[in-house]
């Protein structure tokens, strides 16, 4: 360890006479015992970040399910996503009804779905169905948008789904494909 010296300076005769000062030496081994034992401490107690997941029931892919109920077209909206973060939307069947682009967000997707929810609740008094189909050209970013959506909206009853190739072409023929 180093160590300063503080002795009078060297061998001149007739200097001033000096005592020797104690030098002072802390033991900082208490204080670093101390610091473990708070990190240790801090770190044991603490709760990590706990991961968020929205609860989605899929079926079964190896069970056929022959007793599906119908789902009625009229309750239906239907979200087709597309490339480019763009999606289409539309209510009952495909061809039937022209399809509306959107974007995601507050005043896209979330408008028209709680716009569209509190339409057919007053026509029929049941709740809104909602199908997601994701296009092969959407990325995974625009699913989970589309759940969030699902969450923020309080949609009672929403599906993810496979595309059709008829919904394919309606993508292709408005450039979101």
């Amino acid at each position: 360890m180093a160590e300063l010296d503080t002795s009078s300076g060297g061998g001149k005769k007739g200097g001033k006479v000096r005592s020797k000062k104690a030098s002072t030496r802390i033991d900082l081994t208490a204080m670093v015992d101390l610091a473990f034992l708070l990190i240790t401490f801090f770190i044991l107690t603490t709760t990590l970040a706990k991961p968020k997941a929205m609860d989605v029931t899929m079926p079964d892919k190896e069970e056929k399910n022959t007793d599906q109920l119908p789902v009625p077209a009229s309750r239906t909206m239907t979200l087709l996503l597309g490339a480019n973060n763009k999606m289409e939307w539309f209510v009952g069947e495909p061809g039937k009804t022209p399809p509306t682009q959107d974007t995601y967000g507050k005043n896209g997707i979330r408008k028209a779905l709680t716009e569209n929810g509190k339409k057919i609740q007053a026509e029929s008094g049941k709740y809104m169905i909602v199908i997601i189909k994701p296009s092969d050209k959407s990325n995974y970013k625009n699913l989970v948008d589309a759940l969030d959506e699902m969450k923020i909206t309080a949609v009672q009853s929403f599906a993810v789904g496979d595309i059709s190739p008829g919904e394919v072409e309606l993508l292709k023929r408005d450039g979101l494909y």
